[in-house]
């Protein structure tokens, strides 16, 4: 699942403000000597909510109850609220660095609560506690302030008594620094026995079976296992906001020029544009769809499938699994540009309501059709119908975690099975949709080797008219020779180095 599917996330805007209001936060209690008075009891501390600390215990509340997704609550609560500017930055940091940080925090919180389990714990305390944790520890708000900020949190929503359990735990966790608590825990997870995994996975916050998966992922693509902290610690950071110029709608220059405020070009796509900060939505283009909200490593690949050579016809693309439209858009635009059409299939109604929303600034002549179907029936109805195929699988989203924080903490190894018999049929049909001499581009925003190379593998020992294509070639003609790429004819891309979600991309060409 691929980041243009969970955009607008909470990346670095939301990160900048946070951090400016934290440190607002930090001069006031220096300049009253709160930071001192850190142990005040909970008579004394603030026993109403503040707005941006409430707003991000309902996001917690709303992704734990109903499994929602956090970058889809936020926004509109925001909004419904009146929370703007470092408010709602504060908010959107302590929100999804919480949610990314879960596991150290629950595993500092353990040793706090005097021998009660956290399974013990209510869950909405256990939320007010991780919110607090991450303000001590994750983020620069003086103790004083998180303590006293986060007790009023807890008064306002789960009631007095457990308002005076925060404040005890908090207390027990703000005398201890945040490397000695990584060494603390990592102990605990780690006694004596020579176990990485257990102890990278409780101090980085990600369960064992993403952590080992990561590292079996880096070995099988050739990297070393070395990388596998960097690699943890990238998905731990608030990525930056990066935008798409859709060619042929605007230029990345115009976007650049509107964005104002240190905004910089891509590093590998001539359409992407980082934002330090601000809202995206403020800017005109965003506004009217000529760009929008995409990581830099969504558009690559999609610039990569148009950048291979075809002989013979090239009129009519696809992109099989569309919603909610980030590629499909770009594709559209690249397409209209050379006089091809594309269309955009999408199984779900609604998700194929946001591929029309994603494609309606693109020029009526480079859209043939957006459709709800299934995309593993399009082989047997369009066989050879199609000069290009997008295969842009459903994952585990196991490359985009920085983005999707709740993400680590949903899916699990039973997930691998079904999707990847999904992953299997959707690409064998895309081999039958694609004619002969086009190409398919197989990708998924996941290095799981079980969703990339093993899927590719198994598809391609059932048939005989099709070849692998080197996709390092397509890739450097947009990236240019510099960008790092391993020895393998597929691409892996990684967020500790190329600063990317971790996409995959696979080429292939089918044969007469």
């Amino acid at each position: 699942m691929t980041e243009d599917r969970s955009a607008p996330a909470g990346g670095g805007a939301g990160a900048t403000h946070g951090r400016d209001r934290a440190g607002r936060e930090r001069g006031r209690a220096r300049a009253t000597g709160a930071v001192a008075r850190s142990a005040l009891s909970p008579a004394d501390r603030r026993r109403s909510a503040d707005p941006a600390r409430t707003v991000a215990f309902d996001v917690l509340r709303a992704v734990d109850g109903s499994d929602a997704y956090a970058n889809l609550v936020l926004p509109p609560l925001l909004r419904e609220r009146g929370i703007h500017g470092r408010d709602a930055g504060f908010a959107t940091e302590l929100a999804y660095g919480t949610l990314r940080m879960r596991g150290r925090y629950d595993a500092i919180i353990a040793q706090c609560t005097q021998g009660r389990a956290l399974d013990r714990i209510d869950p909405p305390v256990l939320d007010v506690l991780r919110l607090g944790v991450h303000q001590l520890l994750g983020m620069r708000v003086p103790a004083h302030a998180a303590v006293s900020e986060t007790v009023g949190l807890a008064r306002s929503k789960v009631g007095a008594g457990s308002a005076q359990f925060v404040n005890a735990v908090l207390r027990a966790v703000s005398t201890v620094s945040l490397d000695d608590w990584l060494r603390r825990i990592g102990d605990a997870a780690d006694p004596g026995a020579d176990d990485a995994i257990a102890r990278l996975s409780v101090t980085a916050s990600h369960p064992a079976w993403v952590t080992r998966a990561l590292r079996e992922s880096l070995v099988g693509n050739g990297r070393p296992v070395t990388e596998l902290a960097a690699l943890l610690d990238a998905d731990n950071a608030a990525p930056l906001v990066t935008l798409v110029a859709r060619p042929g709608l605007v230029d990345a220059a115009t976007v650049l020029d509107q964005a104002r405020g240190g905004a910089a070009r891509g590093r590998w796509t001539p359409t992407a544009v980082v934002l330090p900060s601000g809202d995206p939505g403020a800017l005109a283009a965003v506004r009217d769809g000529r760009a929008g909200v995409q990581d830099e490593g969504s558009q690559l690949v999609a610039h990569a499938l148009a950048a291979v050579p075809l002989e013979g016809p090239d009129t009519r693309w696809l992109d099989l699994c569309a919603g909610p439209g980030g590629k499909a858009a770009l594709l559209g635009a690249i397409a209209g540009r050379r006089g091809a059409r594309i269309v955009a299939n999408e199984i779900a109604p609604h998700r194929a309501r946001l591929v029309r929303g994603a494609l309606g600034s693109l020029p009526p002549d480079a859209v043939e059709e957006v459709r709800t179907g299934d995309g593993r029936l399009v082989g047997e109805q369009e066989p050879g119908g199609y000069d290009r195929v997008l295969v842009d699988a459903p994952c585990t989203g196991l490359g985009a975690l920085r983005r999707r924080p709740e993400a680590r903490w949903r899916r699990t190894p039973a997930d691998l099975a079904p999707l990847g018999a999904l992953q299997r049929e959707l690409l064998a049909a895309a081999l039958d949709a694609v004619r002969p001499g086009g190409v398919v581009a197989y990708v998924t925003c996941s290095p799981h080797l079980a969703e990339t190379q093993l899927v590719v593998t198994d598809v391609l020992r059932k048939r005989d008219d099709v070849e692998l294509l080197d996709a390092r070639d397509a890739v450097r003609a947009v990236a240019g020779a510099q960008i790092p790429l391993g020895d393998r004819f597929d691409v892996q891309l990684w967020p500790h180095v190329h600063g990317t979600d971790a996409m995959h991309l696979t080429l292939l060409r089918r044969r007469a």
